[in-house]
Formats: structure tokens, sequence, C-alpha cells
């Protein structure tokens, strides 16, 4: 996993469902990540049925963040290559036909974006999985423009509310479920720090602002311009009047900054991050300040659940090099989400037409290490946001440098 500089600054900090792509339960360094080759892991009874697809292959898209000077996430794209081996092995495939996927490497700016949206058209692809992007804006109107399904586990832009799109989990709406649980920890006010870059803002403005003042809570955003070398006096004035939390959001730096500051100032406010500000630089540099830190996540991957069990299991079979704690499970839940939400399709004559039939009746699919959350593309979820499938977050928290305590929000 790469993520560099400044405008890696910008890229993940667009809105807070960009920020959210990243948002993972678990986390790992360099001196400590998770070697599921070495760790024998029990996966659910029934997980490995011997299904095997046969017949033609169906073609489906995969485009990852990788190989950009700012932001390259391999490991996305090999859980989803994952995925396909274990279904293909395992569940049939696509309506028993074997998956062969159309793969584009997403260098996270607007030139690469739309070459890999129309390279997929020209492929003629009836679906395209997406595992992670903060430039859905270039790619999502190429895709569905053209007919194409759009499948991801998250989303941060027109796609949110397009035809043909299908976004699996709830993490869309992270701030919703931040005022959610910060009101059942009974908080009073909430003041976010946030990078001062005009999309996040409008994030926090749109959504957060509104969800806070339904859950009663007082919130205020305080800006923190990029590059900023101090960070104290904004931490400060953001504590004023008795505020009892505070959700980060920005870069490693300035994620840094702000953790510390809130370590010396209040070191017993509540404290809420995407997994962008809880990544392994930021733990290595913040040290116990980050404990407690409530992560929110649209996945688990450290507890004992059946579906955490799976991911490990899969992983560990089809992709034994892949750090299951880090950015992979993206990959994991957007293109596993996929194969379950057209379990239903019949193989003779697999389209655009067909799968977006399948996506929309299938009701109550479980999302891949989702804890418990379900998805039903039935625009009901968010009626706001059309094309969001799925309801929920979970929240860890962060002691000692490890994800702890995964619980569901809803």
């Amino acid at each position: 996993m790469k993520i560099k500089g400044l405008r890696a600054a910008f890229a993940l900090s667009a809105s807070l469902a960009v920020v959210a792509t990243t948002a993972l339960a678990g986390c790992s360094s360099d001196d400590d990540t998770t070697d599921t080759a070495s760790t024998t892991v029990q996966a659910p009874p029934g997980s490995f049925p011997g299904k095997a697809a046969a017949g033609d292959t169906v073609k489906i898209g995969l485009i990852n963040p990788e190989d950009g000077p700012a932001i390259s996430q391999p490991e996305n794209r090999e859980a989803a290559q994952a995925v396909v081996a274990y279904a293909n092995e395992n569940l049939g495939g696509i309506g028993g036909r074997p998956i062969e996927l159309v793969i584009c490497k997403n260098h996270e700016d607007p030139a690469s974006a739309r070459s890999c949206a129309q390279q997929m058209v020209e492929a003629k692809v009836p679906a395209v999985v997406v595992t992670a992007s903060a430039v859905s804006t270039v790619l999502a109107p190429i895709i569905t423009g053209a007919g194409i399904n759009y499948a991801s586990v998250i989303g941060s832009g027109p796609e949110l509310t397009s035809d043909n799109a299908y976004i699996w989990s709830g993490g869309s709406m992270a701030y919703a479920y931040m005022a959610k649980y910060a009101a059942e920890q009974g908080l009073k006010k909430v003041t976010a720090y946030t990078i001062d870059v005009p999309a996040g803002i409008a994030g926090l403005q749109r959504v957060a602002e509104p969800a806070f003042a339904a859950a009663n809570i007082e919130f205020k955003i305080v800006r923190i311009p990029p590059g900023t070398p101090e960070v104290t006096p904004q931490v400060t004035s953001g504590l004023t009047g008795g505020t009892d939390g505070a959700i980060v959001i920005g870069d490693t730096t300035l994620c840094t900054s702000i953790f510390k500051a809130l370590g010396t100032q209040a070191p017993s406010i509540v404290k809420m991050t995407p997994q962008s500000c809880a990544n392994p630089l930021v733990e290595k540099a913040v040290g116990a300040s980050m404990n407690g830190t409530r992560v929110f996540s649209t996945a688990d991957t450290v507890s004992d659940s059946p579906e955490t069990q799976l991911y490990l299991a899969i992983m560990q079979k089809y992709a034994p090099g892949t750090d299951t704690q880090g950015y992979a499970v993206t990959g994991y839940q957007s293109m596993l989400g996929f194969v379950r939400a057209v379990a239903g399709i019949n193989g003779t004559d697999i389209t655009a037409e067909s799968i977006r039939a399948a996506i929309t009746s299938a009701k109550n699919v479980p999302l891949p290490a989702g804890d418990g959350l379900t998805f039903s593309c039935n625009q009901q979820a968010q009626p706001q946001l059309k094309a969001v499938c799925g309801k929920g977050m979970i929240v860890t928290t962060m002691q000692d440098g490890k994800a702890t305590e995964p619980k569901v929000v809803q």
C-alpha cells in the first residue's frame, strides 16, 4: 500500500466517503503484519463446498487504485482475485460459469480513470467492480452511462445516486453513524477537526451537521489548512464550551498532529475517526494517545465472527502473501458482495440487464466481513442515495495499536 504526500491528502479527504474507502476494521505496520499463511484459520462449516464453475467465462471488470504516483493499493486487487478464485472453485462462479476479470489499474487521476472506464466500455463487460476510488466522478458517469453495472462496497460521488450503480455498505453515510454512536455514548458537544478542502467541508456540512442536529448534539467544524505545522491553537479552540467528543479527519501528518494535541489538551475526550487516521504511521507517532479512539469501518477483520473467519480463510488459501489487516478487505467486500448479489442469476444469458435484475431482486444479502450486516438493493436503505444498498457500520476501539471490540452501529 502506498499513500504519499499532500496529493494523497486531497484525494483521501475529498469527502468522508472517500476517506472511508480505506476505512477498515484492522491495521498493520511493517513490523506487525498478519501472515494468514502461518496461522490456521477455522472457516465456518460448508465454506468450501467445491462447486466448481464450468463452461464459457463471464468477463467482469475490476478497477483498482494502483501504480499511481500518490496512491497504490495492490492488496485490494489481490483480495478481489482471491474471491474470484474462491467463487470459481466453490460457488459456481456466476450462474455456474467461471468469472474472468478484466483488470484496469487506476492511477487515481482523471486521465487514468477515464481510460479505465473506457476500457470497460470497449470490453463490453456487463458489470464493473470498483474496489475504491477518489475519482468516481470520472469513472461512474462513463460506466453507468453505457448501461454497465457499477458495484463497490462504498461510494463517494455520482454513483451514489446513479442508475445502474450498487453500493453494498452503509459506509457512505459514515457521519450519520458517528452521530448515532455519539448519542449512544451520551455526548453533548462534538467537534470535527478536518483538513480544509472544499469537498471535505461540503461532506461535513451536508451529512454531519444535520445528523448531529437530529441527535440533539451540538456540532462544530474546525478547519485546518493542509500543511499546518502546529495545530494546537485550532485544537484548543475546538474544545471550548465543554466539548466531549472529537472527529479527526485528514492525511497522516495532520491526523498525527491533531491526536497529539488532543492527548495533551483533552486526554479523556471521546475520539472518532475513519481508518485513514488510524494507520500505522499515525499510531507509531502518537502512541498511547490513540488508545480508546473509535474507528468507523465497513468491515470486521479481527473478531471470531463467521464472516471474519471466512474472509481470513479465503485469503489464506488464495492470497496467502497479502496482509489481511490492511486495505485488502475493500477489494474482498466489493467482489464477494457482487458475487453474492448475483447468486440467483441464470448462467445461460448473463447480460448487464440480467445482472441488474438479479441484484435488485436479492434481499438481505450478507455483507462480506460485515459481522452480521446485510444489504438489499431496493433503493430503501438510504432513500436520498438510491444506489446505497446497506445500513450500518462497524466500530472498533484502538488499544495499543490494535483494533479491538468490534461493534455494529445501525
